[in-house]
């Protein structure tokens, strides 16, 4: 695997954009090439590339899924390292492309070396690119929800933290309870509406008692359930992605989502 890239010779980092940034909050994407890019690294962007495959694979679709990773596969072969700001979708490739290829005698080599490349975005900044801050300035009072897949599967917890405490004018304090699940799990919303929402709904409560402005978070899918959650709420805490406030990519308009 590469290690640190130079500037004469940069790490080629291929950006996996995921569904949700590509269709509901391209700035996420942009925020992520600009701090991939200001670390040093040659990012792309291929353009074949489509969804990880998780809403397949968790339903238990394993022919799509595996449709889904040969593309997914083929499009990130050439990159020193595959980066997505989303512990969701990294989490994917990193951990279940192998156990979906485990009994293929070609694909299963190759599952195996992109799994061992891929990151989640700010685990990827700082814990192989060293990077220990950030110049952006974000002036409020925010709190920070750990997504279940990067949480658990990919030990994401202290980085994001790291970085924004080198924001200037940012304040963090922490929920009660941040660990737990917002409720949205991808498909598990659409098939248990009423559980969902019964936690989100503790979700929201929680961010509402440390009186922050704003929620920040690494996985789009979990921040546009808590923003849907708080816009019916009425609530004025506002939501982004983590990626955006540490790029200073903050134009975009908070995140939103349908009531």
């Amino acid at each position: 695997m590469a290690g640190i890239g130079t500037p004469e010779n940069p790490l080629r980092v291929g950006l996996f954009v995921t569904c949700l940034v590509d269709f509901f909050r391209p700035s996420v994407g942009f925020a992520a090439i600009k701090l991939l890019e200001g670390a040093g690294c040659a990012v792309d962007v291929p353009a074949v590339q489509t969804c990880c495959g998780q809403p397949a694979y968790n339903s238990g679709d394993r022919d799509n899924a595996k449709a889904i990773a040969r593309q997914v596969i083929e499009a990130f072969q050439k990159h020193d390292y595959v980066v997505a700001p989303s512990g969701s979708c990294a989490g994917m490739l990193r951990k279940h492309y192998p156990m979906l290829f485990a009994d293929d005698l070609d694909l299963g080599p190759l599952a195996r070396e992109l799994a061992a490349k891929s990151y989640e975005l700010v685990s990827f900044l700082t814990d192989v690119l060293n990077v220990s801050a950030v110049h952006a300035e974000f002036p409020a009072k925010v709190t920070y929800h750990d997504a279940c897949s990067g949480l658990r599967e990919l030990d994401i917890n202290v980085q994001p933290r790291k970085l924004l405490q080198t924001v200037k004018g940012l304040s963090l304090v922490e929920a009660e309870d941040r660990e737990v699940c917002c409720g949205f799990g991808g498909t598990f919303s659409v098939k248990y509406p009423d559980i969902s929402n019964a936690m989100v709904s503790r979700k929201t409560d929680m961010v509402r008692a440390t009186d922050a402005a704003f929620v920040l978070g690494g996985d789009l899918g979990c921040l546009m359930n808590i923003a849907g959650k708080l816009s019916r709420e009425n609530s004025p805490i506002r939501v982004r992605h983590v990626a955006e406030v540490l790029a200073g990519v903050t134009d975009a308009p908070p995140i939103t989502a349908k009531r």
